[in-house]
């Protein structure tokens, strides 16, 4: 049973929570990326909260600027530490009555909420005990691809678009028109983008749009234009770049935004590291492959 439950964060920022599992157990933290919201992880929720399948406490927040979550009105509030805050908070209340207080037994996320995580997991490493990433980039290596790859200059040229002004507007008309094909125009098609499932992504795009952008316009991760350095001169500290937990990476390899080149290398930033490459699936792997993640994942969690 999938519980809605908000977290009151101590610096003032509450984000809400699909909450699954019994209180007490060791904790699973999901955490989504764009356009989605902490339902797409329902089912992985009470998978992992069934006796048989480890039975943890499982936690989804939506991220901050998402659905029920504080939505702060500024484009600095979208800035990679405020993130992280967010998540290192989050986890320090939902495990404070586990086994181990402070520490996730695991992070599972995907694309934006991957992004924010591999921050977390460098700076508080000490937040989890193992890290899973789908189809999201480590720092490091997509600003290397943005500053050399051509290819993934122009795979990531949507960005560009989603930073304008006028974004919201632009998505939200004819009934989302311009977001859909961020599915539809990915993988087999999205046969998976049911009618039920297209009204649950209205219900959190119509909470409004402006905070998912703002990850976007707020991150110097795109590539450059005449107007606009984007990634050219961002130079990371090896500091945020080093992750020494054990990590999981599951990657689509149809995915059109994210290519395959952004793993290479990626064992000299994350040394203990396994790598799941997923021929048959895309961005969107968990839904088109749930059963396929929920597998690697429980293999992963027991290991």
């Amino acid at each position: 049973m999938i519980q809605t439950r908000t977290a009151h964060l101590p610096h003032g920022i509450h984000l809400e929570c699909h909450v699954a599992g019994a209180a007490g157990r060791p904790v699973l933290v999901f955490v989504h990326g764009f356009p989605e919201a902490a339902f797409v992880w329902d089912d992985l929720l009470r998978h992992f909260a069934q006796p048989e399948h480890g039975g943890y406490r499982c936690v989804a927040p939506n991220l901050r600027g998402y659905a029920g979550s504080s939505a702060p009105a500024e484009v600095s509030a979208y800035r990679a530490k405020h993130l992280v805050q967010d998540l290192k908070a989050l986890i320090d209340q939902v495990t404070a009555d586990s086994p181990t207080p402070g520490q996730a037994a695991a992070v599972v996320a995907h694309d934006w909420g991957g992004a924010v995580t591999w921050g977390l997991a460098a700076q508080h490493p000490e937040a989890m005990r193992q890290l899973a990433i789908l189809n999201a980039p480590h720092a490091g290596l997509f600003a290397r691809e943005l500053q050399n790859n051509p290819l993934q200059q122009a795979a990531s040229a949507y960005m560009n678009f989603l930073v304008r002004p006028d974004a919201e507007a632009l998505l939200a008309e004819n009934d989302f028109a311009r977001l859909w094909p961020f599915f539809t125009q990915m993988g087999d098609g999205a046969p998976w983008l049911t009618e039920a499932l297209r009204e649950r992504y209205r219900a959190v795009w119509r909470q409004g749009l402006t905070g998912p952008l703002n990850y976007y316009r707020a991150s110097p991760l795109r590539p450059a234009t005449a107007h606009d350095a984007g990634a050219s001169g961002v130079q990371l500290p090896p500091a945020l770049l080093r992750v020494s937990v054990p990590t999981l990476v599951l990657w689509g390899l149809g995915d059109h935004a994210l290519l395959p080149s952004l793993l290479d290398g990626l064992e000299a930033h994350v040394p203990r590291l396994r790598v799941e490459r997923l021929p048959d699936a895309s961005h969107w792997l968990v839904h088109e492959q749930p059963a396929r993640v929920q597998a690697l994942l429980g293999d992963f969690l027991a290991g």
